[in-house]
């Protein structure tokens, strides 16, 4: 279990983490979400004590990360795969971290299997693909069999295959009464993968909720129904007290219908139905209803005429006007700092 109270981080007057509150449980694979700059990568570096805060607590298992004793066999951790000593062989890089942590060598080799690198074992790291090196990343969080796993962009860089054997693996781990806590912005993959969600925004808790209660609170929900006996049809819906809205294809959009009764509904009146389907939205959809005041960096389109890569004309500037010089590099400066 992680235990997160009061957890805040200031860089000079950047509040990156602002007092999050939370827990990491056992059994269950919880997502971290957040835009970019939300402070999810400072947060996961604070729970393994490689930042310090400036204020609240993190437990591992009860205890602070400093306090554990060969912590591989405490937590695991996946932060950046690339941090790995390029001269070394995949073997080598993993013999290292058990002799320092009190693992035995042949879980050296067990761990090589899972993640499918025994046949590259003795080959430096520096020659690795970007999936391999991520492979790697994670046979060093399963080095010590840990009760806890922490990783950061887990699939970043791998092959369909390899998307695929991740999501099973932190499902499976999860399965076994392990604690397993994953940053990712793949929201597609999330949403096959994680049970419960964290989201932050500005370093500010926004969501600790179950994945279905996520998308239920911060989406809407509807049933679609369509059917050739088109306005009859929108009677009968609107006389049972249903408010109802033109979609795609001659359809309607039911708000706070069961799809099962407005199928009742419509059997009672003899109407044909061509469509009767639930719509829920997705994670992603969700995620950006609830985060869109949160997002410190907004893209936006290039102005009409304007060369690649040069900024936007300041709001009111005259046809012809450039851009005040000044303006911009505090602007640029507030962004790089941030």
């Amino acid at each position: 279990m992680i235990e997160l109270e009061g957890l805040t981080k200031h860089y000079g007057e950047k509040l990156a983490v602002d007092h999050l509150t939370f827990t990491v449980r056992p059994g269950v694979v919880t997502g971290f979400l957040g835009p970019n700059g939300a402070g999810k990568s400072t947060t996961m570096r604070m729970m393994l004590g490689l930042d310090h805060p400036s204020a609240g607590t993190v437990r591992i298992d009860g205890k602070h990360y400093r306090q554990l004793v060969d912590p591989l066999r405490y937590i695991g951790a996946l932060l950046d795969a690339q941090a790995v000593h390029g001269g070394r062989t995949a073997y080598h890089h993993l013999l290292c971290l058990a002799q320092s942590n009190g693992i035995p060598r042949a879980r050296v080799a067990q761990v090589l299997e899972t993640v499918g690198l025994t046949s590259v074992a003795g080959k430096r790291s520096k020659g690795f693909s970007l999936g391999m090196g991520q492979r790697l990343g994670i046979a060093a969080a399963l080095l010590g069999d840990p009760r806890i796993l922490m990783f950061d962009e887990p699939v970043n860089g791998l092959d369909p295959e390899g998307i695929h054997w991740i999501r099973n693996l932190m499902k499976g781990l999860a399965a076994e009464g392990r604690t397993v806590f994953v940053s990712s912005h793949l929201m597609s993959e999330m949403a096959l993968t994680a049970d419960h969600l964290v989201v932050i925004g500005q370093g500010r808790l926004l969501a600790d909720t179950s994945m279905a209660d996520f998308i239920a609170r911060n989406s809407r929900s509807y049933v679609r129904v369509r059917s050739p006996e088109h306005q009859r049809l929108r009677e009968v819906i609107t006389a049972a007290g249903h408010p109802v809205q033109a979609g795609p294809d001659g359809s309607f959009e039911v708000d706070g219908a069961d799809a099962a009764a407005l199928g009742e509904l419509a059997a009672r009146h003899r109407i044909t139905l061509h469509e009767l389907s639930p719509q829920q939205a997705s994670l992603e959809e969700a995620f950006m209803g609830l985060t869109a005041e949160a997002v410190e960096y907004h893209a936006h389109p290039a102005a009409p005429g304007a060369a690649p890569g040069e900024p936007p004309p300041p709001a009111g500037a005259g046809p012809g006007a450039r851009p005040d010089p000044a303006g911009w590099g505090q602007d640029r400066r507030r962004r790089e700092g941030s």
